[in-house]
């Protein structure tokens, strides 16, 4: 994983981070955060504190409402497959892992989008989509 300089504190650890070790793993990678339908975190990696694992399952709860709305409005429904943004200094990918549930990933403007989107969903599916899976909100 790329090294940080705002990496978790000591004893901020998520037991949970070896699910991302694959996406975690790409170099260009910052953050990698799953997140439940309401926009909570559900798993981060190690190098993610807790504020930031926040901040990114914000924004991406926030996103995928957006997605899903120009989906039923310009679309065949609200089922939002990805969402990419990019941005100065980087990209974030976000995708479905379980029902309700996303993967979401902050990477640095090296990275080969290509790639982080195959490990994402090699991800999702080593892992399985269960395991990650959060009930949705209706």
């Amino acid at each position: 994983m790329t090294t940080q300089t705002t990496g978790a504190t000591p004893g901020t650890e998520d037991p949970d981070s070896w699910m991302l070790d694959l996406v975690s793993g790409v170099r260009g990678v910052q953050h990698a955060v799953v997140l439940s339908s309401d926009g909570l975190v559900r798993v981060r990696t190690d190098d993610t504190d807790p504020d930031t694992a926040d901040k990114v399952a914000a924004a991406c709860a926030g996103l995928v409402a957006l997605g899903m709305s120009m989906g039923r409005e310009f679309g065949a429904g609200d089922r939002l497959r990805q969402v990419v943004v990019e941005f100065d200094g980087g990209f974030l990918f976000v995708r479905g892992a379980g029902d309700g549930s996303r993967l979401a990933v902050v990477t640095d403007a090296t990275v080969d989008p290509g790639l982080v989107a195959q490990q994402m969903q090699a991800q999702v599916l080593m892992i399985g989509e269960h395991t990650l899976g959060t009930d949705a909100v209706s």
